[in-house]
């Protein structure tokens, strides 16, 4: 009403009109006073990601340990190897070239001899000549010993032939001994008996009652038999040094035989001797000739299983090489294939065999959602099977991980080395924990200890 007074009265001619410029002031003061249209907008849309933030943070969210590492073989046999030379040689000619698959067993190049010990080239047949020699050595050395037995067993029986001989001798010395010690106790009775006689005899004569004959008669006999007494004696020395000589000789004949029997036995075992040095000698031929049949075989260098001829380390012709030196490198085909992981010590005792792991292979784009693998893109899925008991790398432990069951299958043109960037997923935490973890500088946390498994890789 006071506006409509004041144009009304402001409004006093025609050609100035007051009124219309009062208005469109009064509504441009009230535009600047409201409140801008992209504010509002940008209000509305502070607000809904401030819902939506504290609606993400209580998502959950899945842990994870983050490792880099390389591709390899889950099986030893499975990785590049190189293939050496058992022996020194010269090389003679090659027979496969880079890049070339060859199968177990086929040649990959020719060596030619360098030592000098080795340049004959019948030193085979030499040897066999020398072995052959060495047995006809042992041969004769065991006929040796057959002839030495039957020597002993000859002076044995002879010596037992030549004992019972000599009993025999000292029991009949013995006897006759004992028969002349017997006639010799009769002649000393008859003797005595005499003795008597002649004593009476010359009592007689002396006393006139026997004739000088009778008596002289007695004394003959007296006198006859005291000289067979003394003939007795003597006799009976003799026959006693007889049993004494044949006992003697019993010992003297054993004591030869028994050092005839001794030698022979000696002479045995100096050939037994000589016929063990000859089966050492014989052995040690043996054995030369059996390293030098396998060294022929050294000779050429053979593929150890099926694969590819990676890199040659040795070229040309006529090169030498060194006893277990590298020729070549040989990457085996069909390999399994596997990936080794390196982590840091704090994050080991939260791994067990057969967790998931995600991995991203060089080459093979992809986009990986940690916390979320499900809505990863181009990762691969593996499980561990293998957990370090020590230290691999830099301080690092290292993991296998071969390929997960029912997950995508690895790329077939994978090659060993290639890098791999690698992510060992946990327990679901809320994410606001992870996200307070990580400022912390925590490490992640399970909700139970990691069962004690076996390292084995699984079948």
């Amino acid at each position: 009403m006071k506006i409509e007074q004041t144009t009304t009265m402001l409004n006093v001619s025609k050609h100035n009109p007051v009124e219309q410029d009062l208005i469109k002031e009064l509504m441009s003061s009230s535009e600047v006073l409201n409140t801008p249209k992209a504010a509002r907008v940008l209000r509305y849309w502070l607000t809904g990601f401030c819902i939506l933030f504290f609606v993400v943070i209580f998502l959950p969210w899945q842990q994870n340990i983050t490792a880099e590492g390389s591709v390899t073989a889950l099986t030893p046999q499975d990785r590049p190897q190189t293939v050496e030379s058992a022996i020194a040689g010269r090389i003679r000619k090659w027979y496969v070239r880079e890049g070339q698959n060859v199968l177990k067993g086929d040649t990959i190049l020719t060596l030619d001899e360098i030592k000098e010990k080795y340049f004959d080239p019948q030193l085979l047949t030499r040897l066999a000549e020398q072995i052959q020699g060495k047995k006809d050595g042992i041969e004769s050395y065991e006929a040796k010993i057959a002839n030495y037995q039957n020597q002993t067993a000859a002076l044995e029986q002879s010596l037992q032939l030549l004992l019972a001989q000599q009993q025999n001798k000292i029991l009949q010395t013995r006897a006759k001994v004992v028969s002349d010690s017997a006639d010799l106790e009769a002649e000393k009775n008859q003797f005595a008996f005499v003795q008597r006689q002649a004593e009476v005899g010359k009592d007689q004569y002396d006393r006139g009652l026997m004739s000088l004959i009778a008596y002289e008669s007695r004394k003959a006999k007296f006198q006859e038999t005291n000289a067979k007494i003394v003939s007795l004696e003597n006799k009976l020395l003799q026959t006693r040094k007889e049993y004494l000589n044949a006992r003697l000789e019993l010992t003297v004949k054993q004591a030869e035989y028994r050092e005839k029997i001794a030698k022979s036995q000696s002479d045995v075992n100096a050939a037994r001797a000589s016929v063990a040095d000859g089966q050492t000698e014989l052995a040690k031929l043996r054995n030369e000739r059996a390293n030098m049949t396998i060294r022929n075989d050294q000779y050429v260098l053979r593929a150890p299983q099926h694969g590819m001829v990676v890199k040659a380390l040795k070229a040309g012709i006529g090169e030498t090489i060194k006893e277990q030196e590298a020729v070549v490198t040989v990457m085996p085909a069909n390999p399994s294939v596997a990936v080794e992981l390196y982590v840091k010590p704090m994050d080991v005792p939260l791994l067990a065999i057969g967790r998931e792991v995600r991995l991203e292979f060089d080459g093979w784009p992809a986009l990986q959602f940690s916390g979320w693998p499900n809505v990863a893109v181009g990762t691969f899925g593996g499980t561990i099977s293998v957990i370090d008991a020590v230290d691999s790398k830099a301080g690092k432990y290292r993991l296998l991980v071969s390929p997960r069951a029912g997950d995508s299958l690895w790329p077939v043109q994978l090659r060993q080395g290639s890098s791999v960037y690698g992510w060992a997923m946990l327990d679901d935490v809320p994410i606001w924990y992870e996200i307070w973890r990580q400022l912390n500088g925590f490490p992640a946390s399970l909700k139970e200890a990691p069962e004690e498994t076996s390292s084995k890789p699984k079948k």
